[in-house]
Order: structure tokens, then sequence, then C-alpha cells
């Protein structure tokens, strides 16, 4: 096919992570960039193939500044796709594929998207919301679905664009939070937010290098999942992607075995059943940085994971969408003599701990921690109102209440939202969590506040049991008593088959508020 080419934007930051995939196709061609379900996709074919569908979206009209819905599950394509995307200038918007129809819709709305790129198994959910909205106008598919056009017959036909570069500050992506209240905001993240959250990463030993071998079980329209990638793709690293499902541990470690995989992240939900199969401890495993992050985990986990892999680098990172997304890291040594931390906040970031009125709070004291720097979102996409809530006295405010201690490690304490006030005394959930934690009987375990006329609110502790045992409040108070102060014990138990989470792996606490309460 004969046509006229096409060149990218003149831009100005050429330390993005398009530039970076095109450093590594010149100097490693071959050398394996990605792996999905065995097919392995090597630095010079992401960098062509990623230019070639550039080349294909500029042709049907997407530009500097359009944004471009992604509706999939993992795979290579959808790492050529975001290359592609930014390499127009475009924004890449990330959609969870468990949303309904009218949840799409609304998205597609907000971020004024007309292209989306699907999965041929969603092409079903494309055609509900296109019963929803009249905005798509261009149909795109990786595989083959009625109504839309084939993604690799595009890229097959397509001259590639020229790579030029990127202004820092350019809106890279537009990712959804989790809309745990209300309708879900769109957190702006800049090529420069990313890039330095790559870097970031290195000197955090977070990540490894060319020699080492990632393995991603993250959905990658979440933060975690995306973020590892632009990572990997920055630093080189061969990248493993798991095809989601329904989470099996045992296929999982599997693969870390047959792959030779040496640095993963799994949310403690996922570690939790990986440290429960009988025959964990007998993998000829080459773990050497195990990683989690994404939820919450409770200290009696997290001696779990350090004695089930004693030889791997046990790292926490904390963070969330809005901050690209790590703000902490605890490693090494520190992952044990921390136990329970979320580690020190990272040096391309500023924090203070602070009170409702903004003040600093004394060290060892309970306050929201506050954000600023060049991994902080600018904002949310077309919430001007939720944007300057978010940065009020000019950072931004992340809804995580912490304490730090006298060597700096910050210690999570509860989301500010989720805190109960029960006869005026302050309840941290993620406090009684984790005392729930420790008992043999507790899988999973959430606490909620429910009204009450006497105190205001009271605690309640929502259990999934474990198979065979018979939990009552009786047992549970009496377990706790001594762990917890009197005020901040259970005064409801609620057993659950399982609770409600997010792709991430947090507890929707609002969902189960609705439910219990």
């Amino acid at each position: 096919m004969t046509s006229t080419p096409i060149t990218a934007p003149e831009w100005t930051f050429r330390n993005h992570w398009m530039a970076q995939v095109a450093g590594h196709a010149q100097g490693t061609p071959d050398a394996t960039a990605l792996r999905h379900r065995g097919v392995d996709t090597t630095w010079s074919q992401l960098h062509e193939n990623s230019l070639a569908a550039a080349g294909a979206l500029a042709r049907r009209g997407v530009q500097e500044g359009d944004r471009v819905l992604l509706l999939t599950l993992n795979h290579s394509e959808f790492v050529e796709a975001v290359l592609a995307i930014n390499s127009l200038g475009a924004i890449a918007v990330p959609v969870n594929f468990r949303l309904a129809p009218d949840e799409v819709r609304y998205i597609v709305e907000d971020s004024g998207a007309t292209v989306i790129l699907a999965d041929q198994l969603l092409a079903p959910l494309v055609g509900a919301v296109g019963q929803l909205t009249d905005r798509l106008r261009t149909l795109i598919c990786f595989g083959e679905a009625d109504g839309f056009t084939s993604y690799a017959s595009l890229v097959a036909e397509s001259d590639p664009v020229t790579l030029g570069d990127v202004p820092e500050d350019a809106t890279a992506l537009i990712i959804y939070t989790s809309g745990t209240t209300g309708h879900p905001k769109g957190a702006m993240l800049s090529h420069r937010n990313m890039q330095l959250q790559a870097l970031t990463c290195i000197r955090a030993n977070l990540m490894g290098d060319e020699s080492d071998i990632a393995f991603l079980t993250a959905p990658f329209f979440h933060i975690a999942g995306l973020g590892s990638m632009v990572a990997n793709l920055v630093l080189g690293i061969p990248t493993v992607i798991h095809p989601l499902g329904a989470f099996d541990p045992a296929e999982v470690v599997d693969a870390w075995e047959r792959e030779g995989a040496t640095l993963v992240f799994n949310v403690p939900q996922q570690w939790q059943a990986i440290c429960a199969l009988p025959d964990i401890k007998d993998r000829k495993l080459a773990l050497r940085i195990i990683s989690w992050g994404a939820a919450p985990a409770s200290e009696t986990l997290l001696r779990t994971m350090a004695e089930t892999f004693p030889d791997a680098i046990n790292v926490a990172v904390f963070g969330q969408t809005e901050t690209s997304p790590i703000t902490c890291v605890l490693s090494g040594d520190d992952s044990i003599r921390k136990l329970g931390s979320v580690g020190k906040p990272i040096p391309t970031i500023q924090y203070r701990v602070v009170d409702h009125e903004m003040n600093d709070v004394a060290q060892g004291e309970v306050g929201e921690i506050v954000y600023r720097g060049p991994t902080v979102t600018r904002g949310y996409w077309n919430k001007p109102e939720a944007t300057e809530a978010a940065f009020h006295g000019g950072w931004f405010h992340s809804g995580d209440l912490v304490r730090q201690d006298d060597e700096g490690f910050v210690w999570v304490v509860d989301r500010l939202k989720d805190m109960i006030i029960t006869g005026g005394e302050n309840v941290y959930c993620a406090e009684v969590e984790n005392a729930l934690y420790a008992h043999p009987d507790v899988v999973e375990a959430a606490v909620i506040g429910r009204p009450d006329d006497q105190w205001g609110e009271i605690p309640v502790a929502v259990v999934v049991q474990r198979e065979g045992s018979d939990l009552d409040l009786a047992g549970l108070t009496s377990f706790l008593d001594g762990r917890l102060a009197r005020f901040k014990l259970p005064k409801r138990l609620v057993i659950v088959d399982q609770l409600p989470r997010n792709a991430g792996g947090k507890v929707l606490k609002m969902a189960l508020r609705d439910e219990v309460v």
C-alpha cells in the first residue's frame, strides 16, 4: 500500500517511553521485550508495530490531544497500541473490562473519546455501550468482530509514523479511579509523571535490568499493571504478560517456574493464595524481588511471605493512581525490621503529614499525608472542582491517615473516609482488620462503621472464615480483648462468602456498607 508518510508532532521531550523503546530496538533489536501465551515480541518488532499502528490511527483522524479508549485484556498488542497513541500526542484511556455498559458509557462521554480499541471477546460490551451513546465512531478490534476494523490488518497495511519528541507535561494517560464513591474520576498522568516514576523505581531498588524477567498479572487498566509495564519498557526489562482471568495461584507459580521469573508483583489477596499452596516451598523458583501493593496487607501475611520466600527481597510499594502510583517503598532488611510500615517516601516527591487545617502534626501523631512533585497528577479530566478540592492548600490530598516514626518510616493507619468515630473515640478500621487477621480462622476481614443511636457509630466486622470453622462474636471478642482497646472491638460480626473488591484488590467498603448495614 502506497501513501504519503505521516510525521508525528514536533515535540520537546525525548526521554519518553516511546523513545526508550526505540533505543532498545536499536541496541538489542532481537532481544525479547514481551512474551504472551508463549509468543515473543522483540524490541524491534514492538517499535515497528507501534509506529505502524500510530500511522493507522492517524489515518483515521487521531491527532494530538485526542482520547482513545482501550477495552482489552492484557496482551502485547495493548502495549503496542498505547505506544502508538502516545506517539501521535494522543491520550490513552484504559478501561476496566469488568464494567457494566452504562459505566463504560460514562467514561466514553466524560473523556470525550470517539475511538475505541477492544478485544473480540469484548465486542458485545462495546455494542451495548453503542446503544447508550453515539460518541464512538471508530471501532477497532484485536481479533475479528462485525462492525469493527481489524487491528492486525490496520498495522499490516499502514505506513509507520516518524517518532518525534513529546512535551514532558503533555497528558499521556487518563486512568479512571476505582469509583468507590460516586462516578470515577479520570486522573491525568503526563509523560514526565510516568518517566520519572520509572527512574525512581531504580533508586528504590524496586526494579531490575535487562537480565531480569518481569512477570505481570495486574490488569493494564489499573495503574499497578500499566505503571509496571511502563517502567519495564523504560528500563528494557523483558516482561511475561500473564493472561487475565480468575486468579489461579498454582497456575501462576507454574508459570514463574517455567519462565524463570525474577521480578513479580501481586496484591495481598493473591499473595495469600500463593503462600497457601501446599508445595510452594518446594518449587524451584528464581524470584529475586517479590513486591506487593494496591491494597493493605496484614502483618500475618507479611511474615508468611518472608518465611515462604526467604531468598527474595520483599518490597512494599504504596501510593495511588494520582501519584503515578508510588509514593513510599519498603524493602530489604527494613521489610522485616519495620514490618507493617509502607516504608519511606520516594526521593522525587515532597510530602507532609497534616491535620484538617493543614498544620503539620507532631512526629508519631496521626494525620493525612499530602504530596506534591513531578510524579503527582495535575488533576482530574473534566473535573475542575474535584481537582481544586484534591489540591487544597497547594498539596494533593491522598485521603490516607498515617503516622511517621523517628526514622522517617510511614505507617498507614486508615483511609480518612473509613475512620469510625464511636463515643467520641477514633477507631481506625485498618488497625482492627490487622488484629482480626491474626485469628487462625479468619481468611479475609473488613471493618465498617454502622450508625448507632447511643455511640454515633459502632465497628462491624465482616469476615470470610476458614472452611469448617464456626466463628461467633463472643469468641472473636475474647480473642481481640487485650489486643485492642475495648472501644475498638467489633460490636457485630457478619460472616460472608467473599468480600467485594475492585480490580486492584481493594475492598469496596461502600458496597459492603450497602450490603451489610
